[in-house]
Formats: C-alpha cells, structure tokens, sequence
C-alpha cells in the first residue's frame, strides 16, 4: 500500500473522490492543493477504450495550447542550407547536421524537441535508438519531421505538446502550470481534449473516452467530468 506524507493527505481531503468536477472547477482545485515548493506541472490523464494492439487505434499527434505550457522549450533542428538558416532565424537553439547528430552520438541529450527535415532523416536514423526511448526522434505525425521548419520551430516555443497512447490505452500530457491562472489551465484542456475526442477511431465501440483526470507533479489526481469537455 503506497504511503503518503501529510501534505499530500491533507490536499486529498479536499477533494471529493467520487465527484465528478467541470474543467473549470477541477482547474480551480488542483491550483488550490498544490503543496509544490516549485512552479508544479498541471498534466491531464485520459483512460480510453481503445485497443492498441492495432494499428488503427494507436492515436499520436499534437496539439498547440492556447496558453502555452508555462515551460521554455530548448528546441534543435537537423537541416542544412537554406532550411538551417530559417531555422536559425525562427529560434531554434541548435541547428546541424551531421555534426549535431555525433554530438547526439557523445551524449549530449540537452534539448526537449527535435526537429528535422525529410532528407535529414537518414542522418537521424543514426541516432533513433537514443532518441526515441526519449521521445524525442522526430516524426511526420507530430509535425517534426517538416521542410517547414519555421513553423515547426515557433510552434514548439509557443506551447506545443505531444500525445500519444501508451499501451493500456491512457493518453497523458502536460497542460500547464499550476500558476497558470484556472481559466488557463481549463482552456488548455479543453483545447487538447477538443483533440483527443476528434481522433476516435473508427474501429471504437461503446464508450471512448472512459475516464479523465487532472494533477500536478505531488498533488492528488482531480476527476473531471468528461461532458464538461
């Protein structure tokens, strides 16, 4: 049985386990319990019936918050020529090709998107087995992989984020931080789960989106009320 300190017990009395909250009123709550002595991360957790088994009910892609995710994003691209200087000029923090790929291959892991372009990818390769366990190989679905870099590159730093399913079916992803004002907090969500509801598979039966709710990094998970959405 897990066992928890008296900060994270008294912020769990303070939330009815069995309500079902509005956006609104989750948001407004999960900012009330932070016991963080940092700025905490505010993540939504959807549990779908899905079956990822198959192909076509894997979901991954992205999605641009409208408030941004309170975290600035150290972004590099792979590109070269005209495409690396766009790059540059968009605001990436490192551009290269194959020199950024062996400082990839020594280690270096210092950034939280990478970008590339379609030729670049055969260069990237080199290095997928590094960086896709950290989600961080770039790819068509989530926009990552574009000649479009300039977009690509402002997006990332205005609050772009990633979901994909793991293999039960949950979806989680950062939403914002608690010092986010909750009205915020709850159009980020709304945004994201506007999202997530779109992507049904065709192939679903029954209920879709089963269970949904809000935390922060310490904090006592928030149920929300999936019509509210």
């Amino acid at each position: 049985m897990a066992k928890y300190g008296k900060n994270y017990l008294a912020a769990a009395e303070k939330v009815d386990s069995v309500k079902l909250y509005t956006v609104e009123e989750a948001a407004a709550l999960v900012k009330d319990i932070d016991f963080a002595k940092f700025d905490a991360t505010v993540e939504i957790a959807f549990n779908l019936n899905v079956d990822t088994r198959q192909a076509d009910q894997q979901l991954r892609g992205a999605v641009v918050l409208p408030n941004g995710t309170g975290k600035d994003q150290t972004v590099v691209v792979f590109a070269q020529g005209d495409k690396a200087k766009e790059a540059e000029e968009a605001g990436a923090d490192v551009v290269g090709a194959a020199d950024l790929v062996q400082r990839i291959q020594g280690g270096w892991l210092d950034f939280d998107v990478a970008i590339a372009t379609p030729d670049m990818m055969a260069q990237v390769g080199r290095v997928g087995r590094v960086l896709g366990p950290k989600g961080l190989m770039p790819n068509p679905k989530t926009g990552t992989v574009t000649f479009d870099v300039a977009k690509a590159v402002s997006e990332a730093k205005s609050g772009k984020v990633t979901y994909r399913t793991d293999r039960d079916g949950n979806v989680a992803v950062p939403v914002g931080k608690v010092s986010f004002d909750a009205d915020k907090l709850a159009g980020n969500i709304k945004s994201l789960a506007a999202v997530i509801l779109r992507s049904r598979p065709a192939a679903v039966k029954g209920t879709y989106v089963q269970h949904v709710s809000i935390a922060s990094t310490f904090g006592p998970a928030v149920n929300i009320d999936i019509s509210s959405l």
